[in-house]
């Protein structure tokens, strides 16, 4: 069966998740939300999110549904609808549930009734805002000029190359974080081609998209610190190099984490372009999410796009730069440990801290709260009200509003965070704001010298 259910028609059959599985492309896409299957096939081609609505085709898009869509859409899905998901053996690990938050008197839903007022009552739209486009284009003719003046201008010493690589390090990083970030979440402007181009910035500096959506988008979002599910926060049984919670395993050498990390987080972009996406394309797997099928498309994509970063990025400065091979090499480790060391540390801050909660499932794969108080507890601000460190941090100073409302434009962040506050305390809900970047920054390393103990409790108590 891969219609959907005639009007009236009542005949509703059960699909388990591997009869879902199948049905996982553009053409053919099934999802599962709240356990109910649907086939959204037809409505792909018109999906206003664009190539979002297959981001998990064939999954449990359940928390990836509801965080992205305003509550009336629930009704342009039911239209779609064509049975229920039947459970099974094993599938405690495919379907992690939380308490269903999605109704009124609830933290998320009256959050969600709460934000779109917000920006019906000001006629905004919530994916359009002119600030984004000024400062799009100024990183992006940043990285376009620190590339050549680093490696190409003749009438520079080399301690000028070296500003020039560190600065294009820090573009390459707002790149990250602002740029992609939204757009890969489906939260720039309203042309699904021009979104998608600012989707492909990514991978034009070395990374890819497709790989970043299916560990941030579709694991890390969904899960946001649940151990053993969460990317951002996997590791090994044994012999890894970092410990972030109680439930991860213990190595002496964790007692030092605090201090060789610190250097390690600049070896993240290093990694990411020339190490994790192969490793995932590979494996077909980051961590427990399961890396979907590439399309034609995404596979010239991601090729494409590395042979492009290769070439303008490693083989064009060798063979036409006036610098040596050893100054060449120096620029780039410049260029990338900035970049490293900025991603890490304004993505570590938000949810790698002390005064934020770990879970861990149940055996039925379940958590005894809402999502939206998962993301309250699992995520911490910083810098409210900083305009610098909006801009330059792409909103991650606004985490818990970014992981509720992903789809988003970070620049309307500082305006709905404190109707998010305002909802959240009605709730009695607890809301982690830390008065800067430093003192958040303090508070992440804090966190990974306490926790690299063996005998490390949180002080906040774990929810399971």
């Amino acid at each position: 069966m891969t219609g959907r259910l005639a009007a009236g028609d009542r005949r509703f059959r059960k699909y388990t998740t591997a009869d879902v599985a199948r049905h996982s492309t553009p053409e053919d896409c099934w999802l599962i939300v709240h356990e109910k299957v649907y086939d959204v096939s037809a409505f792909v081609p018109r999906h206003p999110g664009g190539n979002m609505i297959w981001v998990k085709a064939g999954g449990d898009c359940t928390q990836l549904f509801d965080s992205y869509h305003p509550v009336k859409t629930k009704a342009t899905l039911d239209k779609f609808y064509i049975g229920d998901l039947e459970r099974v053996n094993g599938d405690e690990r495919e379907i992690i549930t939380y308490v269903d938050d999605m109704k009124r008197g609830k933290f998320y839903m009256d959050a969600k009734i709460a934000v779109e007022k917000y920006f019906k009552d000001n006629k905004l739209n919530p994916r359009v805002h002119w600030e984004m486009y000024v400062k799009s284009f100024v990183i992006l003719a940043g990285v376009a000029i620190c590339h050549y003046c680093s490696f190409f201008l003749t009438s520079c010493t080399f301690l000028t190359s070296c500003a020039f690589a560190a600065a294009h390090g820090m573009f390459k990083a707002e790149i990250g974080v602002s740029i992609q970030h939204d757009a890969n979440h489906g939260a720039y402007g309203n042309s699904n081609l021009f979104r998608h181009a600012m989707q492909l910035s990514l991978d034009v500096v070395g990374a890819s998209s497709f790989m970043w959506r299916q560990q941030h988008v579709v694991g890390h979002h969904a899960y946001t610190n649940v151990e053993g599910v969460d990317p951002d926060i996997r590791c090994a049984d044994e012999g890894d190099v970092r410990r972030v919670n109680e439930h991860q395993p213990h190595e002496k050498y964790h007692v030092f984490q605090h201090v060789y990390l610190f250097f390690a987080y600049g070896l993240l972009s290093f990694k990411s372009c020339f190490a994790d996406d192969f490793t995932a394309w590979a494996s077909g797997k980051i961590g427990w999410v399961k890396v979907a099928k590439f399309t034609s498309g995404e596979s010239l994509s991601f090729w494409g796009s590395k042979l492009l970063w290769a070439f303008y990025y490693l083989y064009y400065p060798s063979t036409r730069s006036h610098h040596s091979a050893l100054r060449l090499a120096t620029l780039v480790c410049i260029t990338e440990v900035i970049t490293g060391w900025l991603l890490a540390f304004m993505f570590q801050v938000a949810h790698v801290v002390g005064d934020v909660r770990f879970f861990q499932l149940s055996k039925e794969g379940k958590l005894n709260l809402g999502w939206g108080e998962s993301q309250l507890y699992s995520s911490a601000d910083f810098a409210h009200g900083s305009k610098f460190w909006t801009h330059f941090s792409g909103g991650l100073n606004y985490q818990v509003a970014h992981h509720l409302f992903p789809g988003v434009c970070h620049c309307h962040y500082p305006a709905i965070a404190p109707v998010i506050m305002k909802v959240a305390k009605e709730h009695g809900l607890e809301y982690c704001v830390y008065p800067t970047f430093w003192s958040a920054l303090a508070a992440h390393f804090s966190h990974l010298k306490r926790v690299g103990q063996k005998t490390y409790v949180p002080s906040l108590q774990t929810v399971g």
